[in-house]
C-alpha cells in the first residue's frame, strides 16, 4: 500500500464528508477511493468513517488519525517546498576537496566568493595531497589535477596545468644552464619522492623522452621542494602553480620549456547521481569560471624574443 497516498485520500474524504466529492477532489474514480479507504482501515484495524447511503461521518478514532495525517501532510509539503526552493536558491552544506597548495592559492578564494553570493550555503573545504574517496568520506565534489582513474565519478574539465623545470639563478650561475634535457644528467635533480619515479619526462623532436635523473635530495612535499630549489640545492620539476609565484619574483627560472610534455587536465569531479543538489550544480559552474579566471597565475611566461 502507498501509505502517503492512502493518508491523502483519507484526509480528502474527511474534508469533503463524501466519498464522491473526495474522488472529484483527487481526480480519481469513486471505486478507487472506496478501495483505498477499505485497505487503510483493514491495515489499521479500525473503522475511520461510519458510512450510510446518504453521508459519511468520521469516527473518534478517525478524528485522532486525521490530526496525525494533517501533521504528516504538512511535513511532506514543507520538505517538498524546501527542496523546490533549494533548486532555485542554493542552500545547505557543501563539502569540497582539492590538493593542498592549489586549494590554498586558487580554490579557497573561489569558495569564499561563492559564499558571498549564496549566503545560505555552508561550505567545508578539505585539502589533501591524496586521492579522496568522495562517497566514503562524504564529499560533494573535488578538484583534481592530472589524468583520472576509471571510476563512476562524473568529471568536468576546467582547465590545464603545465609542468615546468626550474632552478635558482645562483645554482645556474655555478652549474650552468641546461639547453637540452639530457644535460640534466650532469645536474643535481631534486626528486619529488611521492611521485614514485626517478624519471623526468620530456618531448624531444616530437618523441617522448624519459630521463633517469639523479640527485642527493628527495622531498615529498612540493612547497618544501620549491624552497630547496630557491636555496640553490638543485633543479626541480613541478606543476606550474606550485612555483609560478617564485618564477615571477625572480627566485626561480623556468628551464627547457620547449621540451615540456603537454599540460595535464584539471577536473571537477563528483559522484554520479540522478539529481544533483542545486548548491553542487551551481558551485560547479561557479568554480569553473573562477579557475578559468585564475589560469593566468600558473601559465609560464614565454621568454621575450631578442631583437635582431
Amino acid at each position: 500500500m502507498d501509505k502517503l497516498k492512502a493518508m491523502r485520500t483519507f484526509v480528502a474524504i474527511a474534508d469533503a464528508s463524501s466519498l464522491t466529492r473526495a474522488a472529484q477532489t483527487l481526480d480519481t474514480s469513486l471505486p478507487s477511493v472506496v478501495r483505498v479507504l477499505a485497505a487503510l482501515e483493514s491495515e489499521l484495524g479500525v473503522r475511520l468513517f461510519q458510512r450510510t447511503t446518504r453521508r459519511v461521518t468520521i469516527t473518534e478514532a478517525g478524528r485522532r488519525y486525521l490530526e496525525r495525517c494533517r501533521e504528516v501532510e504538512s511535513l511532506v509539503d514543507e520538505a517538498e517546498a524546501d527542496l523546490r526552493a533549494e533548486q532555485s536558491e542554493p542552500r545547505g552544506r557543501l563539502a569540497i576537496t582539492a590538493p593542498v597548495l592549489f586549494g590554498e592559492r586558487h580554490v579557497v578564494a573561489g569558495v569564499g566568493a561563492f559564499l558571498e553570493r549564496y549566503p545560505q550555503v555552508t561550505a567545508e573545504v578539505q585539502l589533501f595531497d591524496r586521492v579522496v574517496n568522495l562517497v566514503e568520506e562524504g564529499i560533494d565534489l573535488g578538484v583534481r589535477i592530472g589524468a583520472l582513474d576509471d571510476s563512476t565519478l562524473i568529471a568536468q574539465h576546467v582547465g590545464n596545468m603545465p609542468r615546468v623545470v626550474v632552478a635558482a639563478p645562483r645554482y645556474l650561475k655555478t652549474r650552468g644552464t641546461p639547453a637540452h634535457p639530457k644535460e640534466l644528467l650532469a645536474h643535481n635533480c631534486l626528486r619529488f619522492s611521492r611521485a614514485g619515479s626517478s624519471h623526468w619526462h620530456f618531448v624531444v623532436a616530437g618523441k617522448p623522452l624519459a630521463l633517469p635523473v639523479r640527485g642527493n635530495l628527495s622531498i615529498n612535499q612540493s612547497a618544501a621542494a620549491a624552497r630547496a630549489c630557491i636555496a640553490g640545492l638543485g633543479v626541480g620539476t613541478f606543476f606550474a602553480y606550485q612555483v609560478m609565484p617564485h618564477v615571477r619574483s625572480g627566485e626561480l627560472r623556468v628551464l627547457l620549456s620547449e621540451f615540456q610534455v603537454p599540460p595535464v587536465p584539471i577536473h571537477v569531479v563528483y559522484p554520479e547521481a540522478k539529481l544533483v543538489p542545486a548548491r553542487t550544480r551551481v558551485f560547479i559552474d561557479f568554480i569553473k569560471r573562477h579557475l578559468a579566471s585564475e589560469a593566468h597565475a600558473w601559465q609560464p611566461r614565454r621568454p621575450a624574443r631578442r631583437r635582431k
